[in-house]
Parts: structure tokens; C-alpha cells; sequence
């Protein structure tokens, strides 16, 4: 009985350290399955993050007697600068979209991390080329951190369902060190058998690699969103047309296409000025025709992509509901198709007839209709309306 009250007090001293308070209810029923894979996943990139620090500093002439400090210290110097310019520019081009598809740029950011720690590895090799090769990895080490950071903040907010996000960021934080500190004693053990030999050090490298991606692909498949993105509403869509019937989110998120260049849902932009749609009254009345909603569906003039005007009342249903026009619109018909305008006002009778159903079905499954990730910009626009206030 002893035994057994020391062995409950243990478990319940390292809950309290590392799972967040009133685990499990406090926390999304995927938190436990996905901390795993991400402490798997953590591990093995530690320990190779160790095999990269010391190519780099072999490579930066550490043990050298003739290499010098100043030169070191300006390829260190170089290898920040072009990261930090790398971070700002990343953030600029992407930020906006990395809520939208967590997942995908979850898994993307741990990719190029991989790959920036081969670089690092294969750096002293071709010792012309170091400093490119540093400096390169360096830049991607550093979108990794931009992606991986906000990317974390999303499953954070997901995660948290006590508005708890701070005790749920600050305990993952508290996981994430105890797998370095695990992965730093490993790595004292392992590198100094494998640093006189680059092919042992290549295959562990690659078997860590492989463990790394096979783990974080888990970790982000083991993610159940309630909110829609524009994959996720792809794929409710489309068991809706085939089957009548809505997908709950368990169903559909494993569904969710996570690597670069798949899924099948099309290229909309969504709260979009309206000048970027229109350029007469004339086509406005086309855009306007069969529709009461609070968005306006059409065409970019310059890219011909569909767009969404919004309209200064619109709410998250409404954005929900003109992307889900935009994916029947597009299966109908094509940027370049003469009839596209009758094709549009067709489109508005039947989705004022489906949505309701659709959007009942939504909540009724356990989707959020109240927020969304459909990646909306900021302009709105004013124009008569029937719809009922």
C-alpha cells in the first residue's frame, strides 16, 4: 500500500508539473494523443540539432589552429543577419494564411527544419561553400521559427477550452524542455561514438529524420478542428453533395490534405474590395442578380481567380457561406466561360435552397459557424440588400 501511494503521489506531482490544470477536461480530447507525437518528434530533432551544432562548429574551425575568431564570428554574424531579414519577409508573405492551414504549415516548417539541419551537417564538406551553406540554413531555421511559433499559438487556442491558453502554452513549454534536456543527454552519449565518422553520422542523422517526420505528421493528423478552413469545408461539401449528409469533425479532419499541393478546393479570395471585382454599374447589377445575400461572387479583372465582396454586415455565416458558393461555382464553370454570369445567378437559387439545411447540419455536428480560418481580408463594401435584418 506504501508502494502504491508513492507511485500515485508520483504521477500526480509530474501531472501538476507538465499537463495543464483540470487535465483532461480542461484540454481538446486530441491534447494527450497529439503531445506525444509532438514529444516524440521533439527528441529526435534535438538530438540531431546536436549533430548539427557540432559540423558547425568543426566547420567554423573549432580545433583549427589555423582558423581565427574574427573570421568565425562574422560567418555567426552573416548567418543571423540573413535570417533575421528572412524572418521579417516570411512573416509579411505568410503570416496571415498560417492560422488557415495550421496543420499544413506545421508540418511544412518542420521539413525545411530538417533540411536546414542537413545543411548545417553537410556545411564542413564543401568548406568554399560554408558560409552560403550556413547562412542559407540559417534563413530556413528561421521561417521555421515563424511558422512553428504561430502555427503552435493555433493548436494553442484549439487546445485550450477553459480559456486556459496560458497555462496550456506555458505547460507545453515545460514538456518541450524536459525532451530537450533528455535529448542533450542522449546526444552527449551518442555524438562524440559518430563525430569521427561522416556516414555515422549521416545514417543517424537519417534515421532520426525519419522519425521526425513520421511523428510530426501523426501529431498534426491527430488534430480535430472545429472551425472550417477552406479544405476542411471542401470536404463537408463534398460528402453533402454525394451523400446528404454532414461530416463531423472527427469524420473530416483526418481527410484534411496536409502536404504542400493537395486537395482539390478552389483558389478564392475572399473580402476583396469591390473595385477588384467590378469596373461598371453594369456589372455590379450581373453580380447582383439572383442574390440577397450579404457577398457579392465573381471574378478578379486582373487575375481572373473568384472573389468575394463582402458586405459591411457580413458575419462569419456569410463568409462561411460565400466560400461554399465559390466550390459549387467553380465545379459549374471556368474563368474564361462567356456564360459565367448566367451560370452565377443559377447558383444563387440553389444555394439559398441548400444552405439553410447546410448550415443546421454544421452546428448540429459539432462545427463552430460563429468564427472560421476561411483567410478573410479586412474590406468591405455597402450596396442595396434584400436580406432581412
Amino acid at each position: 500500500m506504501e508502494t502504491l501511494s508513492h507511485v500515485t503521489a508520483a504521477t500526480i506531482l509530474l501531472q501538476t508539473l507538465f499537463l495543464p490544470h483540470g487535465f483532461p477536461d480542461s484540454v481538446s480530447q486530441d491534447y494527450l494523443e497529439y503531445q506525444l507525437w509532438d514529444t516524440l518528434q521533439a527528441f529526435s530533432s534535438s538530438v540531431t540539432g546536436s549533430l548539427a551544432t557540432h559540423a558547425l562548429l568543426r566547420g567554423s574551425g573549432v580545433g583549427d589552429s589555423s582558423a581565427t575568431v574574427t573570421a568565425a564570428t562574422i560567418t555567426w554574424i552573416l548567418r543571423d543577419g540573413t535570417g533575421m531579414i528572412g524572418r521579417i519577409l516570411f512573416a509579411w508573405m505568410k503570416g496571415s494564411r498560417l492560422d488557415c492551414d495550421a496543420k499544413r504549415w506545421r508540418l511544412f516548417a518542420d521539413v525545411l527544419n530538417d533540411l536546414a539541419i542537413f545543411m548545417e551537417i553537410l556545411a564542413p564538406v564543401f568548406p568554399s561553400c560554408f558560409t552560403l551553406t550556413v547562412c542559407t540554413a540559417g534563413v530556413f531555421k528561421c521561417i521555421v521559427g515563424v511558422a512553428g511559433g504561430a502555427t503552435r499559438a493555433a493548436l494553442t487556442v484549439h487546445q485550450a477550452r477553459r480559456d486556459n491558453m496560458a497555462d496550456v502554452c506555458a505547460k507545453d513549454g515545460s514538456q518541450e524542455t524536459l525532451v530537450n534536456l533528455a535529448g542533450l543527454l542522449v546526444s552527449l552519449l551518442i555524438v562524440p561514438l559518430v563525430s569521427d565518422s561522416l556516414w555515422a553520422t549521416y545514417l543517424l542523422f537519417f534515421l532520426l529524420t525519419c522519425l521526425h517526420l513520421y511523428a510530426n505528421y501523426r501529431a498534426v493528423g491527430s488534430v480535430i478542428m472545429e472551425t472550417l478552413n477552406q479544405s476542411r469545408l471542401a470536404i463537408v461539401l463534398d460528402h453533402f453533395l454525394l451523400e446528404g449528409q454532414i461530416l463531423s469533425p472527427a469524420e473530416a479532419n483526418p481527410k484534411e490534405p496536409l502536404l504542400p499541393g493537395l486537395g482539390t478546393q478552389v483558389s478564392v479570395d475572399v473580402g476583396v474590395p469591390l473595385s477588384a471585382v467590378i469596373s461598371s454599374v453594369s456589372q455590379l447589377e450581373l453580380l447582383k442578380k439572383g442574390n440577397d445575400c450579404l457577398y457579392l461572387l465573381g471574378w478578379r479583372r486582373d487575375s481572373g481567380r473568384i472573389a468575394v465582396v463582402l458586405h459591411e454586415r457580413a458575419g462569419s455565416v456569410d463568409v462561411i457561406r460565400s466560400v461554399l458558393h465559390a466550390e459549387i461555382l467553380h465545379r459549374k464553370t471556368s474563368c474564361s466561360d462567356p456564360a459565367r454570369y448566367s451560370v452565377l445567378a443559377e447558383t444563387h437559387g440553389y444555394v439559398n435552397r441548400m444552405f439553410p439545411d447546410f448550415c443546421h447540419g454544421l452546428r448540429a455536428a459539432g462545427w463552430l459557424t460563429d468564427r472560421n480560418l476561411l483567410d478573410s481580408d479586412d474590406w468591405r463594401a455597402n450596396w442595396n440588400t434584400n436580406k432581412q435584418l
